[in-house]
């Protein structure tokens, strides 16, 4: 009877009963097994990113795109292909004698075992009723394994060839869950209305369940964030399972937090602490989380609050969230201006944090926040490089956080040369008396702080046990006493113990009061060796002693410590007057840019007004003075218009013809007209390109008296490339200097820095060629006023250009100055022959030969009348 049970050709009941119960309870039994641990497992190894809102499943798939159609058949499900497949013996799916891999495949292959050996489809039919739960099995194993093209096959058989199957609705459910992993969000949200209209009350709840939630995914992937909190309202009405419950819930009060229902939202993270040990203790802890950053800390009860968070804090079971619980504390603090308390409890959470980087990062973003706004730049810095290290390059907040460490790096080196030049300017303006009083007290007291850590250490040894004093453990104490001492750029180091006369004198009289008076040799420590030498020696070794001693304190006398001689420190400070106007020059600076960014970068105004107005005390250089007066006048007017005024009518009456002064007369006239910034810029940077300059300058000015916005900076910095082009490299420096100074906090104010930092010396550089070149020219200059007389002139020329065409010569009518145009034939090889060519066109002294390299220097540096060469016409 088992023989001819074991048939899948005969449609007998014995042999659909042999092959259902075989693969139900033997098989599918086993396949079900491992694909239960490997989710489990897959489950456990995922970690949830509660910055952004949760998936709906609760794992993460790694797909492999050289594995998506491993193992794959055809999609073309209707023509049977799957099951012919699956059919033949020894298939590259596994087949049933292959050996069992792990996880998901264990459960694949078993799927693969039972479909190939117990699959009865006989006319058309499949007989073993155990046969769509092989393939859904199959399709999830291939599903969680990555392979979703195979996985929707393997749905998409079932729904074909079983259509009377209880396990329609559950099929239709996971093709699109995978449609969803596919990108298909549109195909998947509009088969899911579907399915739940078609079959409402006819699908089991925990399919119905997961049939909304899907939904909801799709909605999330779409961005549709109300429609997905209704179709995840059902889910959550329908679930069964506690863990999928909370993590629903949770879902819906980050949905109603994002669509700024504050109240909905905290009604869905309460319902999860209501499950109280129902719900897994992650989503719990989070959801208190998401409480406190929904409600206002400072309308909280403080007292409440911390009462609650202290019992978290203390409970066991939260131990692995500590960073989380200490994070919403430090934040409770920050919040109420509690700062000192707010960052003891968020280094606690960054401490904890372990597996959540991006809570870490956030930590360290919260810490050094803090310590931004106090004006603790440089711990700051330190803070914000931590989490730039952990957030993910893509973060939003990675981008902002990168240009305020930027702008942090230029603050702490500004502040460091402020005070360092600040320092030593102080000492320069002493007197010898003062310096030397000053240093006096400094060295002083290095002696007795000197002291106090070698008494310090030596009585903390002395403690520590009998066979403390060796030479090691001496050394040792000497050096943590003075290991690096640094007094700034005037200080020194002491590393060596036995420099200190101090610390040889102490130890020498610690050894003999612990050990007596020893001989030098092998087991000094045993009494009875010592005993019979320590009594013949013992006078010897005193008077020894007493000598050493006195050596030691005339060698002290006769040797002094350069760290406590005055000279070591008064001989550094600059005298050279050059030195110190470099010094000075620095120091300003600094201030000055300083106060830019304290005011324009960070916001800043009290630290940003503070800095320039020292500035104004240093006397600083003519260049200084007014860019750091109008930057006062615009601070002023955001903290005191009294201040603004008077301000304003200070650069007016000492700076009247200063752009400033224009500028600040002409505040009240409107945008140019309708154009926005961006537009007039534009026009003008065409007309610029188009080699129009002077247009372009009267477009400039125009532009420029009407428009005073953050737009400014790259209109100056065009200015300057016109003024550049039409007066030279002298005009175009002054032109970047303003940039540069007024500015400096833009992109166009530090460009404009390095241009002046290294172009410019590069174009002042330039000087007529000394040597032959092989690219000459042939100029007439021609005033504006009189361009009717060099008519014929510019008719010969272009006349030949266009004769010896062919040879390479070509005229042009280049731009000078206001008053000056010029006319160039290009094209020579040498300085003979362009004098041929002025031969020709009749030996007239305006014609100048000069080299290519010669007529950039006068482009640039606009030095025509500088050239030796006769017949050059006046420039008005």
């Amino acid at each position: 009877m088992s023989f001819i049970a074991c048939s899948v050709k005969k449609d007998k009941m014995l042999n659909r009963g042999y092959h259902a119960l075989t693969t139900k309870y033997n098989i599918l039994f086993h396949g079900n097994e491992s694909y239960a641990e490997a989710l489990d497992a897959l489950k456990q190894d995922y970690f949830d990113d509660y910055w952004e809102i949760l998936p709906i499943e609760r794992i993460q798939i790694e797909v492999d795109p050289e594995r998506e159609f491993e193992r794959g058949v055809s999609l073309d499900s209707k023509q049977g292909s799957l099951l012919d497949n699956l059919a033949v013996s020894g298939t590259d799916l596994g087949g049933p004698e292959s050996q069992d891999g792990q996880g998901f495949t264990r459960s694949e292959n078993k799927a693969v075992k039972a479909i190939q050996k117990h699959s009865m489809y006989i006319k058309g039919r499949e007989r073993n009723s155990q046969m769509a739960n092989a393939y859904l099995l199959l399709g999830k194993s291939r599903y969680y394994d990555g392979r979703f093209v195979p996985a929707l096959e393997a749905f998409n058989y079932i729904l074909y060839k079983y259509p009377d199957s209880d396990l329609i609705g559950e099929a239709k459910v996971w093709r699109e869950k995978t449609n969803l992993r596919l990108r298909y969000d549109d195909l998947a949200i509009k088969n899911l209305k579907e399915l739940l209209r078609e079959r409402k009350g006819r699908l089991n709840k925990q399919v119905e369940s997961d049939a909304y939630a899907m939904l909801a995914q799709g909605y999330i992937n779409l961005e549709q964030l109300d429609s997905a909190s209704t179709a995840l309202k059902s889910a959550v009405g329908l679930v069964a399972n506690q863990e999928e419950k909370a993590r629903y819930n949770y879902i819906l009060g980050q949905l109603n937090g994002r669509l700024g229902k504050k109240e909905e939202a905290t009604q869905y993270f309460d319902n999860i602490i209501e499950m109280n040990r129902k719900a897994p203790r992650t989503y719990t802890v989070h959801a208190y989380a998401e409480i406190f950053e929904l409600s206002d800390a400072k309308k909280t009860d403080s007292v409440a609050f911390l009462k609650q968070y202290k019992s978290l804090l203390k409970d066991r079971d939260n131990r692995p969230y500590l960073d989380v619980l200490n994070r919403q504390v430090g934040l409770f603090y920050r919040d109420v201006d509690q700062q000192e308390n707010a960052l003891a409890y968020l280094k606690t959470a960054a401490k904890e944090g372990r597996q959540d980087k991006q809570l870490k990062a956030r930590n360290f973003l919260s810490i050094a926040d803090i310590y931004f706004n106090s004006a603790g730049y440089a711990v700051a810095g330190q803070y914000y490089d931590s989490a730039l290290a952990l957030l993910p390059p893509k973060a939003k907040e990675t981008f902002r956080i990168s240009k305020r460490r930027e702008s942090l790096r230029e603050v702490v080196d500004l502040e460091v040369i402020a005070h360092k030049n600040d320092s030593l300017l102080h000492l320069v303006a002493m007197s010898t008396e003062e310096r030397n009083a000053y240093f006096q007290t400094f060295v002083d007291e290095l002696r007795k702080e000197d002291f106090r850590k070698i008494q310090a250490n030596l009585g903390t040894q002395n403690n520590s046990g009998a066979n403390f004093f060796n030479a090691a453990n001496f050394g040792e104490a000497i050096e943590k006493s003075f290991g690096e001492t640094n007094f700034g750029s005037m200080g020194g180091k002491t590393t060596f113990y036995f420099y200190s006369n101090q610390a040889l004198i102490k130890g020498r009289q610690d050894f003999k009061r612990r050990w007596g008076n020893r001989t030098l040799t092998d087991n000094w420590r045993w009494s009875a060796v010592q005993s019979a030498a320590n009594s013949a020696n013992e006078a010897e070794n005193e008077e020894a002693l007493v000598e050493e001693q006195k050596k030691i304190e005339k060698q002290k006398d006769n040797t002094v410590d350069p760290r406590y001689q005055v000279d070591t420190y008064t001989s550094k400070i600059p005298s050279d007057s050059t030195q110190i106007a470099k010094l000075k020059d620095e120091r300003d600076l600094a201030y000055f840019e300083l106060g830019a960014i304290y005011s324009e970068r960070f916001g800043k105004i009290a630290e940003g007004v503070d800095r320039l107005e020292q500035l104004l005390t240093f006397d600083p250089k003519e260049r200084l003075v007014l860019p750091t007066m109008y930057k006062l006048y615009k601070l002023y007017q955001e903290t005191d218009p009294d201040k603004a005024i008077q301000m304003k009518a200070q650069i007016i009456a000492t700076y009247p013809e200063s752009r400033y002064a224009k500028l600040m007369q002409n505040l009240s006239v409107g945008s140019d007209g309708d154009l926005a910034p961006e537009q007039v810029y534009a026009a003008i940077y065409q007309v610029f390109k188009a080699e129009q300059y002077q247009e372009a300058l009267v477009m400039m000015k125009d532009a420029l008296e009407r428009i005073d916005d953050a737009y400014v900076s790259k209109f100056e910095l065009l200015n300057a490339m016109i003024i550049g082009r039409t007066e030279g490299v002298e005009k175009y420096k002054q032109a970047l200097n303003y940039l540069a100074l007024t500015y400096s906090s833009t992109a166009e104010g530090r460009e404009a820095a390095q241009l002046l930092e290294r172009v410019i010396p590069a174009l002042e550089s330039k000087q007529f060629a000394t040597t032959d070149s092989s690219n000459w020219k042939i100029l007439v200059a021609v005033p504006i006023e009189r361009r009717v007389d060099f008519a014929g002139i510019k008719a010969d020329m272009q006349r030949l250009a266009g004769v010896e065409a062919g040879t390479g010569l070509k005229f042009t009518e280049d731009y000078y100055m206001a008053s000056t145009t010029l006319y160039v034939l290009h094209g020579f090889k040498s300085k003979a022959e362009a004098e041929r060519i002025i031969s020709r066109l009749g030996d007239n002294p305006a014609y100048i030969p000069l080299m290519q390299e010669d007529y950039s220097v006068i482009q640039i540096k606009k030095n025509l009348l500088e050239y030796k060469a006769p017949g050059v016409v006046e420039e008005p």
